[in-house]
């Protein structure tokens, strides 16, 4: 409904003043016979304007104050309620009877078909004291304390004050059935629970800022720099560990050969003659030569002495090799070399032992 069809009186803070009324070029049967049974004087109602002058007149009076709803409010705030097992005691002494009183400010037949109540000033003043003493009271405690606390609750009690100043209640115009003498009247078919609803609706609860959400400021994992040493990763060894080790037991973890031998002569160059720990060395042995191909493998192991003896306890034991001719036996072809030995100078060999 549009707000520019009220009256100026209906504004907040505006003084009570006659009601605006407008009325149709042909009045309803319904309020010809209200209007006929409130008047004490009979007085002629043949015209519209003879219902606009009566009705105007009757809605003047300082009598026409029409009892919209009641409300049961408490007395006092929660907190200091009286305690009783007899719930009848409890109503008694807790709760009391605001009754909800207005007047009738504007009145339209023609276009909306409605009549509006404004708020007297003694169910203003009686809303806002309860708000102010007992509703903040109660809002406030049910909430937490925050810094801006008093001065929320103090703007939300500035707030209802205006709303409560500012409430209109709008309904069908039908609701002028219940028009009684000198201008009073009560809500018929309901209208009261309308009523309530909305009255109730103006104590707004008093409402904290919401959380505020921290940001989790996860450390940055520390990376090793590119500038630092090359070998971070890699354990360090000692220098004592390194010297004490023999080189020729030092086995690469790649198969690069060049990388191994570089490794080794450079482990070398930089020890002096002192340093140097060569293994002890192992006694000659020869391998005899057989022309039987089908006798098992022989091998030969020289006879040891006691220096050798002892020296070969304090090292690994050493594989010992199979004779050429279980080589020859195994390959195709005589050309094969093993360990730098060219087998085609096989018959060199041979002669060179006959001799």
């Amino acid at each position: 409904m549009p707000p520019l069809l009220l009256p100026s009186s209906a504004a907040a803070f505006k003084t009570r003043s006659a009601p605006n009324i407008v009325l149709n070029t042909k009045v309803d049967p319904w309020l010809t016979q209200t209007l006929k049974r409130i008047n004490r004087i009979k007085r002629p109602l043949n015209s519209v304007p003879q219902h606009f002058r009566c009705l105007t007149e009757t809605l003047s009076l300082p009598s026409a104050i029409w009892t919209l709803c009641s409300l049961m409010l408490p007395k006092a705030p929660e907190s200091e309620l009286r305690k009783d097992d007899n719930p009848l005691v409890e109503a008694l002494f807790n709760y009391q009877i605001i009754t909800i009183e207005a007047y009738i400010v504007h009145v339209d037949m023609v276009s909306q078909n409605e009549v509006a109540f404004k708020l007297t000033p003694e169910t203003i003043e009686s809303l806002v004291e309860y708000h102010k003493d007992i509703h903040s009271v109660d809002t406030a405690a049910a909430t937490w304390n925050w810094s801006e606390k008093e001065v929320q609750l103090k703007k939300l009690q500035e707030d209802f004050v205006q709303a409560a100043n500012r409430f209109v209640y709008r309904t069908n115009a039908m609701a002028l059935e219940g028009l009684e003498e000198d201008g009073a009247g009560e809500l018929l078919c309901g209208r009261s629970e309308e009523v309530r609803s909305a009255i109730m609706g103006l104590f707004l609860p008093l409402l904290p800022p919401p959380p505020r959400v921290v940001d989790v400021v996860r450390p940055t994992p520390l990376l090793p720099s590119s500038t630092g040493a090359e070998n971070w990763w890699q354990p360090t060894m000692s220098h004592s560990h390194q010297t004490s080790m023999d080189p020729w037991r030092m086995v690469p973890s790649t198969p690069n050969t060049t990388s191994s031998a570089d490794s080794s002569s450079s482990m070398w160059a930089s020890m002096g003659m002192n340093e140097m720990q060569l293994p002890s060395p192992s006694s000659s042995f020869s391998e005899p030569y057989t022309t039987e191909c089908d006798s098992p493998p022989q091998f030969y192991s020289a006879p040891m002495t006691t220096a050798a003896y002892s020296s070969s306890m304090s090292m690994a034991p050493i594989p010992q090799l199979p004779l050429p001719s279980t080589l020859l036996q195994q390959q195709c072809s005589t050309s094969m070399g093993y360990g730098g030995f060219d087998w085609s100078r096989y018959q060199d060999l041979s002669m060179s032992f006959a001799m």
